[in-house]
């Protein structure tokens, strides 16, 4: 028996029924012949952290622009994070680890420089061309964007993977339908695991990086419930522990508390929901992974204090100012002057339109060559 074999019948004897089992995939686009040793997600896990795409990340903003400082999360890092939570809830769900960490690894990959204001100029820009959406853009990434393999476009990845890429959904992320994706019902536990592992690691790395700059300080947030009764509980325990340490164990503790909820109430909608199989997750299993009503209450606050006391920081807002026009001087520029594109991105503007040639070639840019190339042309 081949090793592939021997590890996907062991995913039939220790995964749960409702789990998504590799020999159980849709598939790939493109024929290809199994690999003897991998499962078909562990061979994509591998397609994605060798991927063009996903070594950018290291120079991609999260909230903060990577040249700020080292310290701060970027792209890279908060994919890191998010695969770390999501391998974490699929074990102790029973469920498919391969498929959740390739899932969450994938799932900014279409994320252009400047993070969200980065998106959400794009999108402005492309309103009369299809618009901008860093979800649809992984996806075209995946499977058009990527050039590695001589026989078809991207990295030809499972279904499943596709779906968990696309359907991403979050209070920043709303998925949109692709037309050469089949549609086949509620997306895998897998991937609505990689969805609340995101919120996990976002909310708390924002946090901290908020506590490193001195956006927030411990006071502060006495207003968020949640990490307040944590820090409280962590200083009675540690009380002779420096501010970092008591910051570190809280953040730590919340995240516990955080995958604690979440486990228990999809374990509790999942016999509710009577979901006793994939085909029951597919027909009936929406939002059947969640944090339970007081938890998301309480997340609610968390992510609205991050909103109005880091998010809107004035030094985030300047830098959202300085990246929007950024973004909309490259864009401008390569739309009065096509023949400066590169080779590529100029072959798609030949296909698709001139917009979405340069929106590609800006949205796989990472921030400092964003900044550099900027320079480059206006500072002359």
């Amino acid at each position: 028996m081949l090793d592939r074999e021997i590890f996907e019948e062991r995913e039939k004897k220790t995964l749960a029924s409702y789990a998504q089992l590799s020999v159980k995939s849709l598939g790939r686009k493109h024929k290809e012949d199994e690999c003897i040793y991998r499962s078909c997600f562990y061979r994509d896990l591998g397609r994605i952290i060798h991927s063009t795409a996903f070594r950018l990340l290291e120079y991609k903003t999260q909230v903060f622009v990577n040249h700020e400082g080292d310290y701060y999360r970027t792209r890279l890092t908060h994919s890191l994070e998010t695969s770390q939570i999501s391998v974490g809830l699929a074990r102790i769900l029973k469920v498919n680890e391969d498929l959740a960490q390739t899932i969450a690894l994938a799932h900014d990959l279409g994320h252009p420089p400047f993070g969200h204001p980065g998106e959400v100029v794009l999108n402005k820009l492309m309103q009369d061309s299809g618009g901008f959406e860093h979800n649809i853009q992984g996806y075209r990434i995946v499977t058009e964007l990527e050039e590695r393999y001589p026989h078809f476009k991207g990295l030809n990845l499972s279904y499943e993977v596709l779906e968990g890429i696309v359907k991403h959904k979050t209070d920043y992320d709303a998925p949109f339908a692709v037309n050469d994706l089949k549609e086949v019902g509620h997306p895998t536990i897998e991937a609505q695991i990689v969805n609340y592992a995101d919120q996990i690691a976002f909310m708390n790395h924002d946090l901290d990086d908020g506590l490193h700059w001195g956006m927030i300080d411990i006071n502060s947030l006495k207003e968020v419930t949640l990490w307040a009764e944590t820090y409280f509980d962590v200083c009675k325990e540690y009380p002779d522990a420096t501010e970092r340490i008591k910051r570190c164990r809280t953040i730590s503790n919340v995240i516990d508390k955080l995958i604690t909820d979440l486990q228990k109430e999809t374990k509790k909608r999942i016999k509710d929901l009577g979901i006793k199989n994939l085909e029951d997750v597919r027909l009936k299993g929406k939002d059947v992974v969640s944090f339970s009503e007081q938890m998301k209450e309480r997340t609610a606050e968390a992510k609205r204090f991050l909103f109005n006391k880091v998010y809107r920081y004035p030094k985030i807002v300047e830098t959202m100012k300085i990246s929007s026009d950024i973004i909309t001087g490259l864009f401008e520029r390569f739309l009065d002057k096509p023949d400066e594109l590169p080779e590529k991105y100029a072959e798609i503007a030949g296909r698709e339109g001139l917009k979405r040639g340069v929106c590609d070639y800006i949205a796989g840019m990472t921030d400092r060559f964003a900044i550099g190339l900027h320079k480059k042309i206006f500072d002359r």
